[in-house]
């Protein structure tokens, strides 16, 4: 009897997670440097089946830093390091909005968790965000998925910080996280 092949969805943070934390917004391609290890976690959660997304606070549009070519412009860059890499990334999710607009896409709130849950159509518990900030996990719980801190960016700052969602796992970084969820996946697998 072979087991039910379920559809997972991993959303990571971008900035402190996929790329270094800059003190400014990151605007150009000069400012782009990928964390030590994240272009091989995101191509061993390709060869592994996972679908892979980003949803991403971009305040610096809403308050004129950054422009969306721009930001286009980098994710173009991205997305061409993950693919040299082995990986593919499948959808992008920004929110121009600042802290006082009031969005419902701006994380902590959840509307991009929500967009992606429903656009690939799975199941929430199938679902897990990776953030450097309390704000990206806060984001996944409210709506049941699975949150994950690393401590790169304000990772390790934010493992100080009161209120972590229930279950939260943490991880030293992107890979390391993708490493122990394949072994996860595998053990599942051997199950059957």
């Amino acid at each position: 009897m072979s087991a039910v092949q379920r559809h997972r969805v991993i959303i990571l943070d971008r900035d402190g997670v996929i790329n270094q934390k800059r003190p400014h917004t990151v605007t150009d391609m000069a400012d782009w440097e990928a964390v030590p290890g994240s272009m091989d976690a995101i191509a061993f959660l390709t060869e592994a089946d996972y679908t892979v997304v980003v949803a991403t606070n971009q305040s610096g549009i809403g308050s004129g830093r950054l422009s969306v070519a721009a930001m286009n412009e980098l994710h173009a860059h991205m997305h061409t390091q993950v693919q040299q890499a082995g990986g593919h990334i499948s959808g992008i999710w920004f929110c121009p909005h600042r802290d006082q607009d009031d969005c419902d896409c701006r994380k902590p709130a959840s509307g991009m968790v929500e967009d992606i849950i429903e656009r690939f159509s799975v199941d929430a518990e199938d679902v897990w965000l990776v953030g450097d900030r309390l704000r990206d996990l806060q984001a996944v719980a409210a709506v049941g998925g699975n949150p994950v801190l690393v401590l790169t960016g304000y990772g390790r700052q934010t493992l100080s910080e009161e209120g972590l969602p229930e279950n939260t796992q943490v991880f030293d970084d992107l890979l390391a996280f993708a490493q122990y969820l394949i072994q996860q996946h595998e053990a599942e697998e051997s199950e059957f």
